[in-house]
Order: C-alpha cells, then sequence, then structure tokens
C-alpha cells in the first residue's frame, strides 16, 4: 500500500502502478484522478500539499505534487501530446509501453529509443492555461497559508527540497504544439472564449508518426515544433509575467489541463492540484545553444514573441499537470473551501448562532474607522456584503456601488480607509484616480496577437474583488484617448458589471462581480449605486496616528471573526416570500401617493437592495418586515443628509 511519500514525493509512481495494471484498457486514467481524489479527501490530506503560492519553487521536489491557487490569465492554443507511446531496445527489440501524461519530456531506459511509427503510439489533447496568484490577494490570506506551510515543512521536510533526478534518459518529446493557420479577425472571438473547438482543426496534424521526422527523437521539444525558440536569454529583453496589478509578486505558472477544461474561462480562480514540472530541458528553448540544424522552417510559423511568451524558461514559469482541479468560491482560509459538505454545516451554523455580536463589533470598528459616522459605517458593511447574485439580461442584481463623498481632501484617510478594507476582505486593490493614472495605465487588456496572449490590465480582476477608487486624489487637467477610454471602461464595470476587453477589430465583453467603493470629496465623476455623504463627528489632530491605532486596538481573533464575517455572508442564499412581496408592492404605492415626485422606481431598487443586504447582515435569507422598515430608516437617514449637503453646499452634493 503507497505511503503519504508515495503520492505526494513521487506521484508517477503511483501512475506508472495504474497505467501497468490497467494497459490497454482506456479507463487507467479516470482510475489515476479517483485514486488521488480519495488520497486528498483522507484526515484533510489537502493541507499536506506544498502550495506553490506559499513555497518558492526552488524548494520543492520536482515531479512531486504540488497544488496552487491562482487566476486563470490566459488560455493557449491546445496542444496534443502522446498519451501513450512506445520505446524498443534496439539490441533486443525489446518493447514497453509507456504513459506520456503529466509529463513535459518523454522517459526511457538507457538502452531504449522511442519509436514514433509504432501503432500502440496515442496521440491525445490538453490545454494550457496562463495562471497567476489572485490579483490583489491581501497579505493576511498570504500568511495564513504561509503558517500552514511552515508547520508542514517543520514536521515533514522530506515533501520539501530538491532531489537528484532520474537515472532514466530523458527524451523530451511527449506535446507538440501544431502550427496555427492564420485566421481571419471575425474567427478569433470563437476561438479565444473556446479553445478547445480549435481541436477539429488541427485533426489532420494529430498523428504520432511523423511528428518531428527531421529531428533526433533525443533532441524533441515537448511544448511546441522545435523552432519555436530560436531566441537567446542574451539577447531578449526581461520575461513579463503579466500580472494584471502594478507591484505583484509569486508564481505564474503554466497549468495544463486533461479534462474538462471547457468548464473553466479567464478570470476562473482556481486550486489544482497537479506533478510539478521544472525539468532544464523546458529552457533549452531560450538557449542560443540549441542546433539551429534542427529546425524545421514549416513548422516555424510562431512569431518570435510568441514562442518566447508560451515557453517561458520552467525555472521562472514552472509547470503544473493538473489531475485535479476545482473552481473556488472564495480564498478566505479561514473558512471550508466548499460550504455544501456536513462538516462545513457545521461550521456555518456555529458562527451562525454568534453573528450579532460579531455584527455590532464590526459596526462599532468601521464607525470609528469613519470618524464616528455609524450611518456610513451601516452602509459600508452592506457594500462589503454585496455581489452580483444574477443576471437579467444586461443588468447584474446584487451590485452595490458605493460613493463615499464627503472625504477629506487628504491622502491619509483614503489611505487607511483602504488599508483597513485590506484587513477585511480576501482580495482588494486601490486605484488612485489621477491624471496621470488614467492616462497611462492599461486599465483594459488587450489582445497581443503577434505574442497570441492576453496582454492584462488593471481591471482583469477575480470575482468578488474590493476595488477602490481614490477620486480625492484627482486635480484640474486633461485627459487624453486613452484616459477617455479608461474612465469608460471604469463606468462600464460599475454599471453594467463587465469588462470589454480589447482585441483589436473587435471588443470582447467579459462579465465580473467587482465591488466598487468610490471616496471622493463632492458626488464622484463615476455612477454608483448609493452615494453616502461622510459627516465626522470626531476630528483627530493625528490622522495617521489615530488610523494605526484602531488596527493595534483589535484583537486578532476578532478581526478574523470580521473576516469570516464578511465572507460568508457573500455566500448565502436570500429570498422573499410572496407575503412581504405584496407587502412591499402596497407599501411603495403608498410612498408614492405621499411623494410622488421624489420617489422612483431606483429609489424602490435601491431599498430593495439595502433591505436585502441588511437581512444577510443579520444572518436572515429572507426579508421581514422588521427589516423592510429599517431599510426605509436607513435610506431616509441617508437622502436627508444629501439634501443638507445640498442646501450648504448649494448644488455640489
Amino acid at each position: 500500500m503507497p505511503c503519504v511519500a508515495d503520492w505526494l514525493n513521487n506521484p508517477f509512481s503511483i501512475v506508472q502502478g495504474i497505467f501497468a495494471q490497467n494497459v490497454p484498457n482506456s479507463d487507467w486514467e479516470k482510475k489515476v484522478t479517483d485514486y488521488f481524489k480519495e488520497k486528498l479527501k483522507e484526515n484533510n490530506a489537502t493541507n499536506w500539499v506544498p502550495s506553490l503560492n506559499d513555497v518558492p519553487v526552488h524548494y520543492l521536489k520536482p515531479n512531486s505534487l504540488v497544488k496552487f491557487r491562482c487566476m486563470v490569465q490566459d488560455m493557449f492554443d491546445p496542444e496534443f501530446y502522446m498519451g501513450v507511446y512506445e520505446t524498443v531496445d534496439p539490441n533486443t527489440n525489446t518493447r514497453v509501453l509507456h504513459f506520456g501524461k503529466y509529463r513535459d519530456v518523454a522517459e526511457c531506459g538507457p538502452q531504449q529509443e522511442i519509436d514514433l511509427n509504432s501503432s500502440q503510439t496515442v496521440t491525445l489533447e490538453r490545454q494550457t492555461f496562463y495562471c497567476v496568484p489572485v490579483p490583489g490577494e491581501s497579505a493576511w490570506v498570504k500568511e495564513i497559508s504561509f503558517l500552514t506551510e511552515l508547520v508542514l515543512f517543520v514536521l515533514n521536510p522530506q515533501f520539501y527540497g530538491y532531489i537528484s533526478a532520474s537515472q532514466a534518459r530523458v527524451s523530451p518529446s511527449t506535446s507538440y504544439t501544431p502550427s496555427r493557420h492564420k485566421r481571419s479577425y471575425e474567427e478569433d472571438e470563437d476561438m479565444d472564449l473556446h479553445p478547445s473547438k480549435q481541436k477539429e482543426q488541427h485533426l489532420g496534424n494529430s498523428g504520432g508518426g511523423d511528428i518531428h521526422g527531421c529531428v533526433e527523437p533525443k533532441r524533441l521539444e515537448t511544448e511546441a515544433s522545435a523552432g519555436h525558440h530560436l531566441i537567446s536569454t542574451n539577447c531578449s529583453p526581461p520575461l513579463d509575467l503579466n500580472f494584471p496589478l502594478p507591484g505583484e509578486k509569486g508564481p505564474a505558472c503554466l497549468v495544463k489541463v486533461y479534462e474538462s477544461w471547457d468548464s473553466f474561462k479567464v478570470n476562473d480562480v482556481l486550486e489544482v492540484y497537479g506533478i510539478l514540472s521544472v525539468d532544464p530541458v523546458l529552457s533549452i528553448v531560450n538557449s542560443d545553444e540549441r542546433d539551429s540544424s534542427t529546425l524545421d522552417p514549416v513548422e516555424s510559423m510562431d512569431t518570435a514573441e510568441e514562442q518566447r511568451v508560451h515557453s517561458p524558461p520552467a525555472s521562472l514559469v514552472p509547470r503544473i499537470h493538473v489531475i485535479l482541479a476545482q473552481k473556488l468560491q472564495h480564498i478566505n482560509p479561514l473558512l471550508p473551501a466548499c460550504l455544501n459538505e456536513e462538516e462545513s454545516k457545521t461550521f456555518v451554523s456555529n458562527f451562525m448562532s454568534e453573528l450579532s455580536p460579531v455584527r455590532a463589533e464590526l459596526l462599532g470598528f468601521l464607525t470609528h474607522a469613519l470618524l464616528g459616522d455609524s450611518l456610513a459605517a451601516e452602509y459600508l458593511i452592506l457594500h462589503l456584503i454585496s455581489t452580483v447574485y444574477a443576471r437579467r439580461d444586461v443588468l447584474p442584481l446584487g451590485k452595490f456601488t458605493v460613493n463615499l463623498s464627503g472625504c477629506p481632501r487628504n491622502s491619509i484617510f483614503t489611505e487607511h480607509i483602504y488599508r483597513i478594507i485590506q484587513q477585511l476582505v480576501p482580495a482588494s486593490y486601490r486605484l488612485q484616480m489621477t491624471i496621470e493614472n488614467m492616462n497611462h495605465s492599461r486599465f483594459i487588456p488587450r489582445k497581443d496577437y503577434a505574442a497570441n496572449r492576453l496582454v492584462s490590465g488593471v481591471l482583469q480582476l477575480a470575482s468578488n474583488t474590493s476595488l477602490v477608487v481614490d477620486e480625492t486624489q484627482l486635480e484640474q487637467g486633461q485627459l487624453d484617448t486613452k484616459g477617455v477610454h479608461n474612465v469608460t471602461a471604469l463606468g462600464n464595470l460599475i454599471t453594467w458589471q463587465k469588462v470589454d476587453y480589447d482585441f483589436n477589430y473587435h471588443q470582447m465583453e467579459f462579465p465580473c462581480n467587482i465591488n466598487v467603493l468610490i471616496t471622493s470629496e463632492g458626488q464622484s465623476l463615476l455612477p454608483s449605486d448609493c452615494q453616502v455623504h461622510l459627516q465626522p463627528q470626531i476630528i483627530p489632530p493625528n490622522m495617521e496616528e489615530y488610523m494605526n491605532s484602531l488596527l493595534k486596538a483589535v484583537l486578532p481573533s476578532v478581526l478574523n471573526k470580521f473576516r469570516i464575517y464578511l465572507s460568508l455572508l457573500r455566500l448565502l442564499d436570500y429570498s422573499i416570500s410572496e407575503e412581504v412581496t405584496k407587502a412591499v408592492e402596497e407599501d411603495f404605492v403608498e410612498m408614492r401617493k405621499n411623494d410622488p415626485e421624489s420617489i422612483t422606481a431606483d429609489d424602490l431598487h435601491r431599498t430593495l437592495l439595502v433591505a436585502r443586504f441588511l437581512s444577510l447582515s443579520a444572518g436572515q435569507t429572507t426579508l421581514s418586515r422588521e427589516r423592510w422598515l429599517r431599510a426605509k430608516q436607513l435610506e431616509a437617514l441617508r437622502k436627508a443628509r444629501l439634501q443638507q449637503q445640498k442646501c450648504v453646499n448649494g448644488n455640489e452634493l
């Protein structure tokens, strides 16, 4: 029976055993997946798998089992590989079948050669995702994950650290990317969104016999044709890891997916479990030491830039061959990964039983952060638990963008408000809305056809990321064409929860679910669902000292409860009974009768949203009469404050 070290340290031995027992049956692949799925269910075994998010790749053993929490930044063209291949010993004519799945290079014994013309060769297809760490992931998420890894390292150092490669001779030849014919731009949209549809186009190239007929087998490149990477590292500019946000750190990975890749899409957040591949052979293609005589000009149709981007050095961009992959509902390490399991239901039930004091503490904490303004703190809680729960035609339901106006023209206040939000949510980003940023930053991802990749932009964010737009930084100046496009993109994100990616000849719509908080002096230039004017009750003599003391005063255990509270409530279902719906409709008719000029359909929609999030914030998944009345009260207070400010400052809000 394999021990833990076997399936963690040497998963290939497990795969080899299952393959040997089940060949030539095709169900060996499913048995491999089922084996690791069952192993990961045992005694929280997922916690024992080293994570690329927390451990540098040079501390991990090549060909060991690893996990990676990531966002799909781009999807490359599918590639064909030898799922099963045969080796032959020239001296004895002994033939052996091998599996090529989960490998970048094909392995064979010292006296063996790969028979590319074997009738036993099975050519299969896999999809490559370019994945990056979740953009804007909060430091506390990383710290909790890192502490878990540190404990594992202390208890089980044998799972970490480089070990020498197998003595078996390596022949890098399991896969290749079919040469792409040049498509018209009308075809690009469908192909880029559904890369698996390209399979039929390339079936003519999928035969295993003469894939690289002009190249010696020992020199065959695995990721693409041999001519794809004739670029010297001495001449190439530094590799751009294509992170959406500036200043991001962490590994980017080429994630090889073998099944159900159609269920994943760009910007999905995944947790993948797979075999780590950092074979030095993969870096040969970036070296000028490669023998140019091996190049096949017919197959080297891709540009030099594409060659460089799609096959970067494995030391910089390691490969993960996926055994299991799942979309993540959230990335909060304090919550169970899946809330539908029985153990998770117990966790949720226990936390919900103490929800009321947690809400009260959070409200008090945010009230102090907002300089004593409890109304603004109420709306900030509602904003932080909001999420797009459905779409009706083009309208996203559940978005709740708040414009916190009346903020001091002092970057210290807005900066610290963002720092507090950073401590509460798993992923966030502060966008300083300066003329320079608007005119020079790349907000919208665009397709680079020369490199055949999606170049990231600031607005390529994972679902439920908190985006804080600091408009207090805005000064007089001229927006150029790029600046206008960026502001328009921000407005579309807020209004429609979508970003139109630039594919040169056309735009492609990518839906999103981003919580946007706008801080401004007066009413924001950007659209919002709700404007709350800040009314400070205290003016600290030293703003920075005051804000810093707030976070220091909160116990770590209390801060963790706030984090669980905000993440958990986003995931709860919510409904309104027919009886309450009828009562709300009647109430709205009465409101219209009493004040027909100022009460509109937008007011009803906003009040229903406030009532929804008020109910959820109290742990209630249905709307009650009490919560509806409380929502009306909050809206009345908010509107009265705006009207008061309008009277004070004229037309400026």
